[in-house]
């Protein structure tokens, strides 16, 4: 899948991308399908939902992953948004169950990581659905061109009403987002930096998703950081310029 220059500049302009395609071909996306229910499945007789985190990082734990995360079906999506040197940051299934599943606050994700890079402005997320997502389910929703604003200000929010207890300050135009509504295979990509969220999933379907994100090699990741300690980083294409400490580099 090719990302043509004047989709680069809207990426750039808006702070997220809808290449409209499916990503992977039937059934190496028919595996994937069956890996996530696998930890799903695992994660709910632990007793955790599928939105609150106890599907975070699973690549860590299932190298199976790793032939999706490192596929140049995605890399080839994500070298023209951050250059051709990339490293694997993260990874994190979700799942938003029937009638049950939370709302996710308005929120940047460039908020919580935080000194945890040097820069914010070259990493990735790239959002594969897993199940169809739609408004009714709960799709994402973004502010376009908000990533070019600067960092917004936080309050704590009902844990029971949110997938996570911080949400972006003040009033959101919610006239102005945009829903990023997929096929089951496909995909969206947006700025570590962009205002986006999502509406509870009050349908009788669930809306799951993969989320990998991407982060630049020109970056340079602070292993002092709290956070950072023993967190693993994938070297995924290109040069490791700033010499980040990184698997199969």
């Amino acid at each position: 899948m090719t990302i043509t220059a004047d989709r680069v500049e809207t990426y750039r302009r808006d702070g997220y991308l809808l290449p409209g395609r499916q990503v992977f071909a039937p059934d190496r996306f028919a595996r994937l399908q069956e890996l996530f229910e696998e930890h799903l499945a695992r994660a709910q007789a632990a007793g955790e939902r599928g939105d609150s985190g106890g599907l975070d990082m699973p690549h860590v734990h299932d190298a199976r992953l790793l032939e999706f995360l490192l596929a140049d079906e995605i890399l080839d999506l994500v070298e023209p948004l951050i250059g051709p040197d990339i490293g694997l940051f993260a990874s994190a299934f979700l799942s938003k169950e029937p009638r049950t599943g939370r709302a996710t606050p308005w929120h940047e994700d460039s908020y919580f990581w935080d000194g945890r890079f040097d820069r914010m402005d070259a990493i990735t997320t790239v959002w594969l659905a897993l199940d169809p997502v739609d408004r009714a389910n709960g799709c994402m929703k973004v502010l376009p061109g908000s990533h070019l604003d600067g960092a917004g200000e936080y309050e704590f929010a009902d844990p029971t009403e949110f997938s996570f207890d911080r949400v972006v300050t003040g009033g959101v135009d919610e006239a102005a987002a945009v829903h990023f509504e997929l096929a089951a295979g496909e995909c969206s990509l947006h700025d570590a930096r962009i205002i986006h969220g999502a509406d509870p999933n009050r349908s009788p379907r669930r809306r799951a998703g993969y989320t990998m994100r991407y982060f630049s090699q020109s970056l340079r990741f602070d292993p002092r950081h709290p956070k950072n300690a023993g967190h693993p980083l994938w070297h995924a294409r290109g040069v490791n310029r700033t010499g980040n400490p990184v698997a199969n580099a």
